[in-house]
């Protein structure tokens, strides 16, 4: 399995416009057949910061949902919302029982 963390800072004027658009890209993410799970968590210390947090089949789920339409729109809104630089981190994870 396939995790990502994309830690978002938003600007704090646009916060509720950032929210309205992010969650039409859960919704479209969750629904992707290699999509395990797909959620924004609010940091609790740093105001205006979310963590995406990705789980992903595999290398192939990654890169259809990178090409798919509601992730490439998200993207090319992205810039109007933050104020630094996208944090993404990517882990090959397995599942301990």
């Amino acid at each position: 399995m396939i995790l990502i963390h994309a830690k978002m800072f938003v600007n704090p004027t646009k916060e509720e416009e950032f929210l309205a658009e992010v969650q039409q890209l859960i919704s479209a993410s969750q629904e992707e057949s290699g999509n395990v799970s797909y959620d924004l968590f609010k940091d609790t210390v740093e105001d205006s910061a979310y963590l995406m947090v990705e789980g992903w089949k595999d290398l192939e789920a990654v890169d259809t949902h990178n090409k798919s339409s509601h992730f490439t729109e998200f993207v090319g809104k992205a810039q109007n919302y933050l104020i630094r630089p996208l944090d993404v981190k990517v882990f090959n994870a397995q599942q301990v029982k």
